[in-house]
């Protein structure tokens, strides 16, 4: 499997006996933290669907051969509560107006190319933080389709291993599509390698 040109990772692989096939983000991201808050092991998953797979290029459910890539997982400490992404996490009010910050392990977000340089496997999320003019959001919108709305003078793009947000006022927060509430500050960061995936 190629992600990015002349780079391969992902290992042709029989898929184990007690892998669970997951159709989504949610539910892969559901499944990593449920074995998290128990102290166990995260079972090999089989992704059939979501962002995730998208960005690994995988995600039809009907494949023959499948590779197994080793994938990192995000984790976000909100209100004293930790939580798990194996996509996105996403702070924001509206997408029209006020800040937006994007935490991505994977590149896409439905079908925007959101974060382009997002690699899933690399230690790192590529985090995205803007306060556009509403003029701005919508060329930025216009490109978000083929990722092209960066590099942009109002864009922060960071790729990092953990960072800290402070987010002023409580903003709503998504993980992997779904709500977790409203948070002030975001404590993020990444445990690599931390789930095998089969696409």
């Amino acid at each position: 499997m190629t992600i990015r040109k002349g780079e391969d990772w992902g290992v042709a692989e029989p898929v184990p006996a007690d892998a669970r096939v997951v159709d989504s983000d949610r539910a892969a991201g559901e499944l990593a933290a449920s074995h998290r808050r128990a102290g166990e092991p995260i079972p090999p998953m089989v992704l059939t669907g979501g962002d995730l797979a998208r960005t690994l290029g995988g995600g039809r459910a009907d494949a023959t051969t499948r590779s197994r890539v080793a994938i990192d997982l995000g984790a976000v400490l909100v209100d004293g509560r930790l939580h798990w992404f194996v996509a996105h996490l996403v702070a924001r009010r509206s997408w029209l107006r006020g800040r937006v910050v994007i935490a991505a392990n994977a590149a896409f977000l439905g079908e925007w190319n959101i974060a382009p340089q997002a690699h899933p496997g690399d230690g790192r999320l590529d985090i995205l933080d803007a306060d556009l003019s509403l003029g701005d959001r919508w060329k930025a919108r216009r490109r978000l389709p083929l990722g092209t709305h960066v590099p942009h003078p109002a864009i922060d793009v960071r790729r990092v291993e953990a960072i800290q947000i402070d987010l002023a006022t409580p903003t709503p927060v998504r993980i992997d599509g779904h709500d977790i509430g409203a948070a002030r500050a975001l404590s993020i960061r990444v445990e690599p390698a931390a789930l095998d995936v089969w696409i």
